[in-house]
């Protein structure tokens, strides 16, 4: 798979999770109006779907491994950065094939696509301490 065709997965399944955040719309629903609305060809579709469904299925799990991370609750953290926060920490925790360093750099991609101005700093500082505590329990 090209790296770039992973990406506008991910990009994808940013904006899916955004709007499963927002409108609690079932899997199907959102995997049914992305394929009318969005052009998915050089995108990794099945990557896409295992992102959103797999956020979706972890949403406890991934909240209760972000939250020891963040200044604030979960829930006044800004819609898009948790979309990205969730999204990143769903391959760190189940997608053990992708290099952390792929994963935090995309993060920090995908906040500066599609959040505010300071948002890649705070997904940064989040996963840079996410991952040192991983990496402090793998060893």
């Amino acid at each position: 798979m090209k790296p770039a065709e992973r990406r506008r997965a991910r990009q994808f399944a940013v904006q899916a999770v955004y709007q499963w955040q927002i409108t609690g719309a079932t899997f199907g629903q959102i995997i049914d109006q992305f394929t009318v609305d969005q052009d998915l060809s050089k995108t990794d579709v099945p990557y896409f779907k295992e992102l959103l469904s797999g956020v979706i299925n972890h949403i406890e799990t991934l909240d209760e491994k972000l939250s020891p991370y963040l200044s604030r609750k979960i829930n006044d953290v800004d819609m898009v950065d948790i979309a990205i926060l969730r999204l990143a920490m769903f391959e760190l925790s189940f997608r053990t094939d992708v290099p952390h360093k792929v994963v935090l750099n995309e993060a920090i991609e995908l906040a500066k696509d599609f959040a505010t101005d300071e948002s890649y700093k705070f997904v940064n500082g989040v996963l840079d301490k996410a991952l040192r505590s991983l990496k402090l329990r793998d060893a």
